[in-house]
């Protein structure tokens, strides 16, 4: 396979995950800002933070309202990671290899996105968002399922697979970030009923809700919840479960010593971790250390697998 056409379906992988992911993101914080009391909230600057576009939003804003917050990261097609820019990456991606991915797929991701385009109004006020965010989410499932059940599974999945399995590992480390923004102190005993809420909020933007109750048949609290999302290895969406699966996919390929060894450490860092001691700050700096690693991970990728993208960036 051409390193140019192995990169493409890459990055169609890591798009459509980013578009979901960045929906479910924005649906947690609205959520969690209507279930907290009157008065404590968390904002919409800390969005901007957690993404990593504090330079791309101020260059369009001077201030970080709810509107314009979730304009940019829904529908700024100047911003490359708003959700309707990485769905027209995707599709433009997925034009140039339609020969190599399923017919039936191209169509459905290329009337996805014509939809989506058409209907961005829809997430300009806050009672249509929900409904148009859920609309991307479960589009980009399909999509998903449309891909694992009509293409070969061979070197074309793997690097499909791997793209969109390194994307939700970051991207779910980020939603995890949302509640290390915690307005509620963890001292606030007359504010305590809301910590749950909190987790339940952040379980249920991850569909994770009724597969933490399954596997974990305790109530929900943080120390269970953490573990749950990052080592739980029978949940698709746990951090754990995307490394192993990344794996999976790198052992079907040649030349991977490399990235395996990054993975072996990443696997490390969160076995040797103690979830009982992930007060706000330190949830903050572990995951800032497992979003660096996953920075590694992807740069070994990179430049084992699509080395014309390093040689063009150099």
């Amino acid at each position: 396979m051409l390193s140019r056409v192995a990169e493409n379906i890459y990055w169609i992988g890591r798009y459509l995950e980013r578009a979901e992911n960045t929906a479910r993101l924005i649906n947690v914080n609205s959520n969690l800002m209507l279930d907290l009391p009157k008065g404590i909230a968390l904002g919409w600057e800390p969005m901007i933070r957690i993404l990593g576009c504090e330079q791309a939003f101020a260059e369009k804003h001077d201030e970080t309202t709810e509107r314009r917050v979730v304009n940019f990261l829904i529908s700024d097609e100047g911003y490359p990671g708003s959700i309707l820019s990485t769905l027209g990456l995707a599709r433009e991606n997925a034009r140039t290899i339609r020969d190599i991915l399923p017919r039936e797929a191209w169509e459905e991701l290329n009337a996805f996105h014509q939809e989506v385009v058409e209907t961005k109004q829809n997430s300009y006020a806050r009672q249509g968002r929900h409904n148009y965010l859920i609309r991307i989410i479960r589009g980009m499932q399909q999509l998903t399922g449309l891909l694992a059940g009509t293409m070969n599974h061979d070197t074309a999945y793997h690097f499909l697979n791997m793209g969109r399995k390194l994307e939700r590992a970051d991207m779910t480390t980020r939603i995890i970030n949302v509640k290390s923004e915690n307005p509620i102190a963890e001292d606030a005993t007359d504010l305590a009923p809301y910590q749950d809420t909190l987790w339940m909020s952040m379980l249920e933007s991850l569909g994770a809700y009724q597969m933490y109750r399954q596997s974990m048949q305790v109530r929900i609290n943080r120390i269970d919840v953490l573990t749950f999302l990052f080592r739980r290895t029978e949940f698709p969406r746990s951090f754990t479960f995307c490394i192993e699966n990344i794996a999976y996919n790198l052992s079907c390929l040649p030349n991977n010593t490399e990235p395996l060894t990054i993975i072996r450490h990443i696997e490390r860092v969160v076995q040797e971790a103690s979830m009982a001691e992930m007060d706000n700050g330190v949830l903050h700096a572990f995951i800032d250390q497992l979003q660096i690693c996953l920075g590694y991970l992807h740069g070994s990728i990179t430049e084992t697998y699509f080395p014309s993208l390093s040689e063009e960036a150099a």
